[in-house]
């Protein structure tokens, strides 16, 4: 099944970074974390990709045109500048990808619009955002969605509290303390979506300012089409410079919660 990533925003609340590259190019232990969710999903076996690029696109493109000397001790022979030998490179990633040029204002559903085409024959494809990592069980998601027999399923996460958050006993003693726990009530699209063809040609257009979020899905909801897969376990997005930080630090560890390939 080919995956989509949303990968053409310009990413304003993370400008450390973004001035100069796109939001799924901030690296995360020296990988980009657009490269960090592609793992995710190919370790489940899906190694077609699809990304909708918009800003700075050239930057992506550049990283996976390049990516054997980016991984690579390479030889050039000046004499013959077509000659390269590429040495102790590991080619891990069998993967097939389609740098799809989506426009630089597009909004999200008319991203995935565009890209129609690219899914050829395809009845289903999977779709998420270039800014998030979770541990998901990507098959167990697809069996969920296909059980229902809909035309989309989003995976519900719990959101990350803003703020700490302390259990008091009645005494006023704090029994627990969290700096930033995931809210227990309540769940919000953390992307990871899989989605039947047909939303595409009954809730998406070209139309430039058609966001997949403000209008299609809550459509789609409305007319029963649209079922949540709950994700208990570890999600993560990259909105802010703290989380760079988090995600970079838990990488430095060993042992990142979303590395199910590692």
């Amino acid at each position: 099944m080919k995956v989509v990533i949303l990968c053409g925003g310009m990413g304003t609340r993370i400008r450390e970074f973004t001035e100069s590259i796109p939001k799924p190019m901030v690296p995360i232990g020296g990988y980009p974390i657009l490269w960090h969710i592609m793992k995710i999903y190919s370790h489940f076996g899906h190694r077609e990709f699809i990304l909708c690029l918009g800003y700075k696109s050239d930057v992506i493109k550049d990283y996976f045109l390049n990516y054997f000397s980016r991984v690579s001790d390479i030889t050039v022979d000046l004499s013959a500048p077509d000659q390269i030998r590429y040495h102790n490179h590991h080619n891990s990633e069998n993967w097939e990808i389609t740098l799809a040029e989506t426009g630089l204002q597009t909004m999200t559903g008319a991203r995935v619009a565009k890209i129609d085409h690219y899914l050829n024959d395809d009845d289903e494809f999977m779709l998420t955002y270039g800014d998030g990592v979770a541990d998901i069980d990507i098959p167990a998601l697809i069996a969920h969605h296909r059980s229902y027999g809909r035309l989309a399923t989003v995976t519900g996460v719990h959101p990350i509290g803003r703020f700490g958050e302390m259990e008091c006993d009645d005494d006023h003693r704090v029994v627990s303390f969290s700096e930033k726990p995931q809210v227990s009530v309540g769940r919000i699209n953390g992307g990871f979506f899989v989605l039947q063809r047909e939303f595409i040609t009954r809730y998406l257009s070209t139309q430039e300012d058609l966001s997949l979020e403000h209008g299609p899905l809550t459509q789609c909801a409305h007319d029963g089409e649209l079922i949540s897969y709950h994700h208990d376990r570890y999600w993560q997005p990259m909105d802010t410079y703290r989380e760079y930080v988090l995600l970079n630090r838990l990488w430095d560890e060993g042992a990142p919660p979303w590395g199910i390939w590692l």
